[in-house]
């Protein structure tokens, strides 16, 4: 869009480019720049356009894009054209991520080279790498803690690992997804240090205060992230004898977006990774990016400003690179990352569906799907060009963040229907199998969260205690399920380490000082390659359960129905301990696949009169494809037995 002001801006801003930018083959750059200036100039303007210095960072802005453009490799730049010429491309049913950590599923990122294999043998091709940025000792956040955004920790490798790995997954048709942590640093961090000293510049990166005055103020609708550990959202720094925002740990301190030079550095920052190689980079924590007084600061309008700004200047760079929004928020937040007010995702392209996790546990806790349903029918539509990422566990806790008003049309009293979760889920209630820990409690509000893994929480290390077949069968049974439904449900299904070959709770991290105080480690466990290599053995249960995966991801990669065009439909059924939707290719929607779940033990039955609506009808003839055998089918319905699903066609 032509815009006499901003354009007249942009004029000048080429002028005025330092005389190394101005030399270069900037013609996709000047072609993208053109196009977006407009958004982006509005977008930056109305953050910071009250300020003095407003055309100088708007001057800094657009070097920082054109310095982000030119260090883009030529390898990646066509990467770039060609994805902008297939511009739905993540939309494919052909993705298939895993999350990991590279000390945890191998040594060091040296060795996870050496277990691309193990991707390809299953049929990941998507690899979220988490955390690997320096972190100090003792006081990461796993990770999360950085202390210098562009160099890797020496713990698990170098810039040059990283490089070799991105460019052996682009071999393998492979994306790389690494973590930005966008809304803070550790106090470790160079800009941090300089603050410490004294440097106002460098103050003005963070919400540093001489007294408790603005943070009183701040704390009066604050919630606190972790109550139990890191109580308040502030903290006093003896160096420099002030407060300090600290909304997570008091080692992490927050970053002030409402200055222009810190949305100017993270961009430079997101443009080197992107240049790397990075495919797809994880935006964390994005919700707590703007603070204002008098708010939760969480969600806040200019949180997205600044992510569709992000969007826009990445759009000009680097084109091909996709965001991930790290929001774990209600639906009716977490959608409005995918850009507010728009047809086609305008912050990011992808989001985590952390209500779809809990809906499938509740769905197993209760062996009923009304919550479930009630969660799904209440799920925001997605844009165009966006998509979810749906998962059953991943390196984060279990939050039980579902609507209370779904909780109610379900026909639960929210509190009493979270506790009986928590208990559930932490192997407290009678007769649970499930081998969770509680995260998190909050004793004001009743609310927890839980730890543990996918097999441990679905009953399997139980299972293998009293060494019964059955319970270890059905343990097994509920993992394939949920894995079924992630991967069919529309979206990008992201499986964590380990849970394709049903790893177990990993005590071990109680012995660890800089780990004993957070449960989450019992699920980032590190993988015994040993133990993982009886995958290939026919009779272990890492066998069974690595088999069955591989063959639902092959099965998912060839049918274009489970493609994510906003194609799903849900079923209403009478019979509650079911979960029925239809999924169909949008451009024949006469294809179709209708998946079915019973969240029971036992067998349950589907009438067909119920998709009569759908399309079909009881003279219907199906087949499951994961199977390929026909269903029990009589007297008009089909017989599901406890714990199974079925991806079924009309022959």
């Amino acid at each position: 869009m032509y815009e006499q002001i901003s354009h007249s801006l942009l004029n000048s801003i080429l002028d005025d480019l330092k005389p190394e930018i101005r030399r270069q083959d900037l013609r996709h750059f000047y072609t993208r720049l053109g196009a977006n200036f407009y958004a982006i100039h509005s977008l930056f303007s109305t953050l910071y356009g009250h300020r003095d210095d407003f055309k100088l960072q708007m001057l800094r802005l657009v070097e920082t894009m054109a310095k982000g453009y030119i260090d883009r490799s030529p390898e990646l730049e066509r990467l770039d054209i060609q994805r902008e010429q297939d511009h739905n491309w993540f939309l494919s049913q052909k993705w298939v991520g895993m999350a990991l950590y590279s000390n945890g599923f191998a040594e060091n990122l040296a060795d996870l080279e050496n277990k691309i294999g193990y991707f390809q043998e299953l049929g990941i091709n998507m690899v979220h790498i988490m955390p690997i940025l320096r972190c100090p000792n003792g006081q990461s956040d796993g990770g999360y803690a950085i202390s210098d955004f562009r160099q890797i920790d020496e713990r698990v490798g170098d810039l040059e690992d990283i490089r070799q790995i991105s460019k052996e997954f682009r071999k393998r048709d492979i994306l790389l997804v690494l973590d930005i942590v966008l809304n803070h640093t550790s106090d470790e961090h160079e800009w941090a240090q300089k603050a410490k000293m004294g440097d106002r510049s460098f103050q003005d990166y963070y919400y540093i205060f001489e007294n408790r005055e603005i943070p009183d103020l701040f704390e009066q609708t604050m919630p606190e992230v972790f109550p139990e550990t890191d109580p308040s959202n502030f903290t006093w720094n003896a160096e420099m004898e002030k407060w300090v925002m600290t909304v997570f740990h008091n080692y992490q301190w927050d970053l002030n977006y409402s200055n222009p030079r810190v949305f100017i550095e993270m961009l430079d920052i997101i443009m080197f990774w992107a240049n790397q190689g990075v495919d797809v980079l994880r935006l964390d924590a994005v919700a707590f990016l703007w603070k204002k007084i008098g708010t939760s600061c969480q969600n806040e309008r200019n949180a997205h400003l600044i992510l569709q700004l992000m969007k826009d200047c990445c759009q000009v760079s680097a084109p091909g690179v996709l965001f991930i929004a790290e929001a774990i928020v209600a639906p009716v937040e977490v959608i409005k990352y995918f850009g507010e007010d728009a047809i086609a995702a305008k912050e990011c392209e992808i989001a985590y569906n952390a209500t779809l996790m809990a809906l499938i546990w509740d769905g197993i806790a209760t062996k009923n799907t009304k919550l479930l349903y009630q969660g799904i029918k209440n799920l925001p539509n997605k844009l165009e060009r966006a998509t979810w990422l749906n998962y059953v566990r991943c390196h984060d806790d279990i939050g039980l963040g579902f609507d209370d008003s779904d909780i109610r049309a379900a026909g639960y009293e929210p509190r009493a229907h979270r506790k009986f979760l928590v208990d559930y889920l932490s192997g407290q209630f009678d007769g649970s199998s499930s081998k969770g820990m509680v995260f998190m409690p909050n004793e004001a509000t009743g609310d927890a969260r839980i730890c543990g893994s996918l097999a441990s929480l679905a009953g399997l290390e139980s299972a293998l205690e009293t060494a019964d077949e059955d319970l270890i069968a059905l343990a097994i049974n509920r993992i394939l399920l949920m894995h079924a439904i992630i991967l069919s449900f529309g979206g990008i299904p992201l499986i964590y380490n380990g849970d394709a070959i049903a790893v177990l709770n990993d005590y071990s991290y109680i012995d660890d000082p800089s780990k004993s105080n957070d449960n989450r480690w019992v699920h980032r466990p590190k993988i015994n390659w040993e133990k993982a290599d009886l995958r290939k053995q026919q009779g272990t249960l890492e066998h069974t359960v690595f088999n069955a995966t591989k063959k639902m991801i092959a099965i998912r990669k060839e049918i274009s129905a489970f493609a994510d065009f906003n194609n799903r439909e849900l079923v209403h059924l009478d019979n509650e301990h079911l979960v029925c939707f239809v999924r169909f290719n949008h451009q024949r929607p006469s294809e179709k696949v209708l998946v079915i779940a019973n969240f029971d033990v036992n067998p349950q039955d589907l009438d067909l009169e119920s998709l009569r609506t759908m399309g079909f009808n009881i003279y219907s003839n199906f087949v499951d494809l994961y199977s390929g055998m026909k269903p029990e089918q009589s007297d008009s319905r089909i017989t599901v037995q406890g714990y199974q699903f079925y991806w079924l066609t009309e022959t």
